[in-house]
């Protein structure tokens, strides 16, 4: 209980909220140029381009992404974050304005690869930033706000790139992601700061005893959990819209006003939930309750499409959608704790690069169970991720050094 008070004594410094915004305003950036392609998608099948292959166009970004996340980490670890991000987010604009010029879909591909390698910069180094200038009383809220920087990103390339590039041409779209990542790039320059770190503790000559990994299995746990976890969110966010539609037989606009809305709520979720963490002291206990309600949610789900429950499927679906990112923000901050700050970086790095690779096996498994099973089935059996990861879930958590 005194540890308890002693932290709710500690004040949150006011230039933590500036690292804050600069941080979710540089991942924002970074998730423009990543989400450009994919809103591209209409426009080059227009034009031609057969989805598979615009579709892998479109998964470019994102698989330089994942090639970079943990050396940026590991950059991150090193330098410190600011450079880190403002470099990242240079990196980010200049390759985005190396597309203008593109002749021929291969060299776009390729610029967009390594313009996702770059942008890959601002994910483990913009949560160092927040878990080093928060105290962990604040942590939860701090990092449930960060973790709205990338639908943020989708939402301003979504309303952006279909009328830049039916307006002015497929290149249109790159100068604003390039102007964003480079102005921002400028500003984390300038107004970024790297938190202040503990002091290295004794004995810390001992490599082997200062890498979390070798300590025990709780960041592996953590790793695996939050892969399982993947798989109802980008359920819902693949496969929700197509299935109101074909399966519900919704028209589109009503569709998509649910899908949106159960994103915006979503966004509030995450930092409702992570106040919720700093208010009980755990991550890993607010954890164990997500996972639990996710289970719920997803048969509940599958029950209401089965029984054909329009506006109770439509409750359902916000609610699923909300629930299934609402772990995000919870397991990042669980393992930023944990790896303590000379190992962070490379920590979140290995967190992205395993729920990325996790959301990438979503669409063809997910996909073929909902052509054998159908979507009320499919649903359901989705549903067995969240309950796996509850046998993973370590039964406390840690703290390497804050």
């Amino acid at each position: 209980m005194s540890n308890q008070v002693a932290t709710q004594q500690v004040r949150t410094p006011s230039r933590a909220w500036v690292m804050l915004a600069l941080g979710v305003a540089a991942q924002a950036a970074g998730t423009m140029l990543v989400s450009t392609p994919a809103y591209l998608i209409p426009l080059l099948h227009a034009e031609g381009m057969p989805l598979a292959q615009a579709g892998l166009l479109a998964s470019a970004p994102t698989f330089g992404m994942v090639l970079t996340l943990v050396a940026w980490g590991a950059l991150a670890d090193r330098f410190g974050e600011r450079w880190v991000i403002a470099g990242g987010l240079a990196l980010t604009g200049l390759f985005a304005f190396a597309a203008l010029p593109a002749d021929g879909y291969v060299w776009l591909a390729v610029v967009l690869m390594l313009g996702g390698a770059a942008s890959a910069s601002t994910n483990a180094a913009s949560g160092r930033v927040v878990v080093g200038w928060f105290p962990r009383h604040r942590r939860g809220l701090a990092m449930g706000i960060r973790q709205m920087s990338q639908p943020l990103g989708v939402a301003v390339a979504a309303v952006t790139v279909p009328a830049l590039a039916s307006g002015y041409g497929l290149t249109a779209p790159f100068v604003l992601s390039g102007a964003a990542a480079l102005v921002l790039a400028a500003l984390c320059a300038w107004g970024i700061r790297n938190p202040p770190r503990p002091g290295a503790p004794a004995g810390a000559a001992d490599q082997a005893s200062a890498n979390p990994y070798a300590r025990d299995g709780f960041l592996l746990r953590i790793h695996l959990v939050s892969a399982l976890l993947v798989f109802p969110q980008f359920t819902l966010s693949t496969f929700g819209l197509v299935w109101l539609t074909a399966g519900m037989g919704w028209d589109a606009a009503t569709a998509g006003l649910v899908v949106a809305g159960s994103q915006f709520v979503g966004a509030l979720g995450r930092i409702v939930i992570g106040h919720l963490s700093d208010r009980f002291g755990t991550r890993v206990g607010v954890l164990r309750w997500v996972a639990i309600a996710g289970v719920v949610a997803m048969v509940a789900l599958g029950l209401a499409g089965w029984a054909h429950w329009d506006a109770v499927a439509a409750a359902l679906f916000v609610i699923a959608a909300t629930i299934s990112v609402a772990d995000n923000g919870l397991a990042y901050t669980s393992v930023a704790e944990a790896a303590g700050s000379r190992w962070s970086g490379r920590a979140l790095g290995i967190q992205n690069t395993g729920q990325f690779l996790s959301a990438s096996a979503v669409g063809p498994v997910v996909g073929a169970l909902i052509t054998v099973a159908g979507y009320p089935l499919a649903f359901g059996l989705v549903a067995l991720t969240p309950l796996v990861s509850l046998a993973l879930l370590p039964p406390r958590d840690q703290h390497a050094d804050a």
